[in-house]
C-alpha cells in the first residue's frame, strides 16, 4: 500500500460506502503548503500526527506546535487500541506497525522542552509592533529605534536593550527628531509601558541569547528519518499574541537562512501551525500581506507550511489560495457563519461528481475527511471522502518522566538551557554615558580635532555623548572630539557582526519582507 515518493493518508469511500482507493500526498509537492480544518473533536490532531510521522519516515524534518500536549505521544511507541485495530482492518492497511519517532521538545519557557529564543533585532519592528499592539505613531517610533540601533552600533538582544534605547530616545528626543523625524515622548512612554506588560506576560523569556539556530529544527537521524520538533504551547497559549508572532518570526528566519533550491524531490522542512486563526485575528493589513508574501516565496526554499484551524474562513483568501494540499474534517452548519464556512470549504475543492461536497462536509464521521492533494503538474486531485489512516506513534500525551528522558537524550541537550548576556545596547549605552560624563570634564586639544576631522566627516553621531556642537567662551561654535566614541562604535560593531545581529545585510533583507526599516 505504501508508495515510493508518496505519503499514504488513508483510503477513500465510494458513494455506496465501499472502499475505493488509497489516497496519497506526493512528496515533491509537500512544499506547496496545505491546510487541515474541522470542528473540535473531528480528528484534526490525529491527521496532523499522521502527516508528521509520514514526513519524518520520508526523511523530512518537521516542526509542529502542540496546543494541548496530545501531540507529544508521537515520541512514544504506539499502543494497541480498539479503534486503531478497527480502522487498520477497515482500510486494509497491511503495512501498519506501531513505532516511536525522533522528537525534540521545545518550549519558550524552558519547562517542557529546550528554550526557544530570538533577539529583538531578529524579531524586527513590524512583528514587535504587532506583539505590543502598537498604534501607527508608536510603530513609527519603534522603526526609528531600530534605525538608531542599526546606525549607532547598538545590538538589540533582549527587552532591556530596547528599554534602554527607548529611554535614550526620550532623553534626546529633540536632537534625534531633527535627524529622523518627530519622536513623540508620549509614543515612547507608551512603548515603554508595553515592554513592561510583555515582561509581566513572560515574553522576556523569548528574547535573548543563545538564539535558536534554524539548523537545529532541520535535523535528520542516522537512520535517515526527519526529526520532529514539537513546541509545547499549552502555557504559551495564555499569551495568544505572542504565540501568533512566533510563526512569522520563524518563517522569516527560515527565509533568510535557507538558499533557493527550487523544486525538490521532497521538502527540506515542513511546518505545522496549529490554531492558525490566532495569526490573522485583528492583524493589521500590512502584516497579513507580508505573511502572504513569505508563504508564497518560502516554497522556493523547500519549506512547506501547513495551517491547522477549525474554520477555513480563519485564513484569508489570499493565503488560502496558496494551500494546495487540503484535508477537511467535519464542520457544523447551524449558524449563517458556519453555513458560509461549509460553502467556502466546498468551493475550494475540485468537485467530485459522485457526491455533493458541501453536504458531505456536514456528514463526515470522526477520523474521516475530504482530501485533495496535488497530482501531476501540480493539479489538485478530485476531492475524495477518505478514512484517515491511524498514527503509528502513541495517540495522546506522554508522561513527564518520558518527556524528560527524551529531552536528556536530545541532540541539543544543554545547548539552549543557559542564558547568555552579551554586550549589547544596554551595556553600550551605559558605557557611552559614563565616558561622556568623564569627557565632559576633560579638555581636548585642537590637534586631536584636526587629526580626527577627515575620518569623522559624514559620520552618523549620537547626541548626548560629546559629539554635538558646543558653545565656547568666545562665542564660536566648536564640536567636541569623539575619538573614544568612534573606537567604541567600531568595537561594538565588530562584536555585533560576530553575533549576526540586525546590522547585517541579510537581516535587512529579511526585514524587507517582514517589517523592514528600508521598505
Amino acid at each position: 500500500m505504501l508508495q515510493e515518493g508518496s505519503l499514504y493518508l488513508g483510503t477513500s469511500r465510494n458513494p455506496d460506502e465501499s472502499l475505493n482507493k488509497a489516497e496519497y500526498l506526493a512528496l515533491k509537492y509537500g512544499n506547496r503548503h496545505g491546510i487541515i480544518t474541522g470542528a473540535t473533536g473531528t480528528g484534526k490532531t490525529v491527521t496532523l500526527q499522521v502527516l508528521a510521522e509520514s514526513f519524518s519516515e520520508a526523511g523530512v524534518p518537521v516542526f509542529a506546535s502542540d496546543i494541548k500536549g496530545d501531540l507529544s505521544g508521537i515520541a512514544a511507541m504506539g499502543e494497541p487500541k480498539d479503534w486503531i485495530t478497527q480502522r487498520v482492518e477497515q482500510i486494509g492497511f497491511k503495512d501498519y506497525a506501531p513505532a516511536e519517532f525522533p522528537v525534540i521538545f521545545w518550549d519558550l519557557y524552558g519547562e517542557k522542552g529546550h528554550r526557544v529564543r530570538t533577539t529583538v533585532a531578529e524579531m524586527g519592528p513590524l512583528l514587535l509592533s504587532r506583539l505590543m499592539n502598537a498604534s501607527e505613531a508608536q510603530e513609527g517610533a519603534l522603526n526609528i529605534a531600530f534605525k538608531i540601533a542599526d546606525e549607532g552600533g547598538l545590538p538589540l538582544m533582549d527587552l532591556k536593550d530596547l528599554q534602554a534605547l527607548l529611554t535614550y530616545m526620550a532623553e534626546h528626543a529633540t536632537e534625534l527628531s531633527s535627524q529622523f523625524g518627530l519622536i513623540s515622548k508620549a509614543s515612547i512612554a507608551t512603548l515603554q509601558r508595553g515592554l513592561l506588560i510583555l515582561e509581566q506576560q513572560g515574553a522576556e523569556n523569548f528574547f535573548g541569547e543563545p538564539a535558536l539556530a534554524v539548523t537545529d529544527i532541520m535535523r535528520t537521524t542516522n537512520d535517515g528519518r526527519g526529526a520532529i520538533s514539537i513546541l509545547a504551547a499549552d502555557k504559551l497559549m495564555m499569551n495568544p499574541r505572542l504565540y501568533a508572532t512566533f510563526l512569522p518570526w520563524l518563517l522569516s528566519e527560515l527565509f533568510e537562512e535557507l538558499p533557493e533550491v527550487g523544486d525538490l524531490d521532497k521538502p527540506k522542512l515542513v511546518f505545522f501551525f496549529d490554531e492558525a486563526h490566532l495569526l490573522f485575528n485583528d492583524a493589521p493589513k500590512v502584516l497579513i500581506e507580508r505573511v502572504e508574501q513569505v508563504v508564497r516565496l518560502i516554497r522556493s526554499k523547500g519549506v512547506g507550511v501547513y495551517f491547522v484551524t477549525q474554520n477555513p474562513l480563519d485564513v484569508p483568501e489570499t493565503v488560502l489560495a496558496q494551500l494546495g494540499n487540503r484535508v477537511q474534517h467535519a464542520l457544523r452548519a447551524y449558524t449563517p457563519r458556519e453555513q458560509k464556512a461549509v460553502k467556502t470549504a466546498a468551493d475550494t475543492f475540485r468537485p467530485n461528481p459522485a457526491f455533493d461536497c458541501a453536504t458531505a462536509i456536514t456528514q463526515l464521521g470522526i477520523g474521516e475527511a475530504l482530501v485533495s492533494t496535488l497530482e501531476a503538474k501540480g493539479i489538485p486531485s478530485m476531492v475524495e471522502r477518505t478514512l484517515i489512516r491511524p498514527p503509528s506513534g502513541r495517540v495522546g500525551p506522554i508522561t513527564d518522566g518520558e518527556r524528560q528522558k527524551v529531552m536528556n537524550l536530545s541532540p541539543v541537550a544543554g545547548q539552549y538551557d543557559v542564558d547568555l548576556d552579551s554586550e549589547s545596547a544596554y551595556e553600550i549605552l551605559n558605557a557611552r554615558a559614563k565616558k561622556a560624563a568623564e569627557a565632559e570634564a576633560a579638555k581636548r586639544a585642537a590637534e586631536e580635532k584636526a587629526e580626527d576631522g577627515d575620518s569623522a566627516a559624514g559620520r552618523w553621531t549620537l547626541p548626548g555623548f560629546g559629539d554635538e556642537p558646543q558653545e565656547t567662551e568666545g562665542g564660536r561654535t566648536t564640536k567636541r572630539s569623539s575619538g573614544y566614541q568612534r573606537e567604541t562604535v567600531i568595537e561594538a560593531a565588530m562584536k555585533s557582526a560576530a553575533r549576526s545581529v540586525a546590522t547585517s545585510v541579510g537581516r535587512a533583507l529579511v526585514r524587507g519582507i517582514l517589517g523592514s526599516l528600508r521598505r
